[in-house]
Order: structure tokens, then sequence, then C-alpha cells
């Protein structure tokens, strides 16, 4: 007894699991974010760390001294890595808070869109005063 296989299925029935389910999913990149969140999270490790140590060990100092220790090259340049990933990780977690609990489609699209627009303008601005200080 011959089996009538529509002729949509004989496309796909000659590909295997795994092509047929590639590039899948809603934005296609859910690797991609998933990993750039654990390498934030790796790279915030030691610069929270740093900074953690760092200020405690300056606790009870003047602003002076404070502005001082944040102006040199060394300091300034990890405090900047600091803030960039910081945002970054920020931005990328709440992308998928918003995009896992907010509906309707286009409520999420605006969302997302003022957290991306709040967190660049707070790392600019926190990127310009740790400068101010360098300069």
């Amino acid at each position: 007894m011959s089996e009538h296989i529509p002729a949509v299925n004989r496309q796909t029935s000659m590909q295997t699991g795994l092509g047929r389910v590639r590039g899948s999913g809603s934005a296609r990149n859910g690797t991609h974010h998933w990993w750039m969140q654990r390498v934030t999270s790796v790279a915030l490790l030691p610069l929270t760390i740093w900074f953690v140590f760092s200020i405690a060990a300056h606790a009870g100092d003047p602003w002076e001294v404070m502005a001082e220790w944040i102006g040199r090259p060394f300091n300034a340049v990890l405090m900047i890595l600091l803030i960039g990933i910081t945002f970054h990780h920020t931005e990328a977690g709440l992308q998928v808070v918003i995009e896992d609990y907010i509906r309707p489609e286009r409520r999420a699209m605006v969302a997302g869109l003022v957290i991306k627009a709040i967190c660049l303008v707070a790392a600019l601005l926190s990127a310009l005063a740790v400068i101010r200080l360098a300069v």
C-alpha cells in the first residue's frame, strides 16, 4: 500500500530535524544573547571586585582625593570599562524581562527602545564624568 505524501511534506521530509529548526526563534540570535550575558557577567566579576576594594580603601577620603584617584589613567580606564559593561549587561537583562513579560509586541518594542536609550545616555554621562576627572 503506497502512502500519499502531500507536496508540502515531500519537500521537508528530506531535511533533517536540525535543518527544519535552523533559523527558528523569535529573534534568531538567542544563543548569542545568552552567551553575551555570560561574558559580561564574567567580565564584571574582577571589575566589581576591583571597584569595591578600591572604594573601601578610600573610605572617608575627601572629594579631591577621590577625584584624583579616578583621574589616574589606569583607574579611569577600568572605571569606563566597568561603566560600559555594567550598562550593557543591565540593558541585556532588562531586554529579556521585557520580551518575556510585556505584551502586546508593540508595547514590548517601545519599552525595549526606552530601556536602550536610558542605558546609553546613563553610560555616556557616567563615562563623560570619568573623562572630565581624568583630563
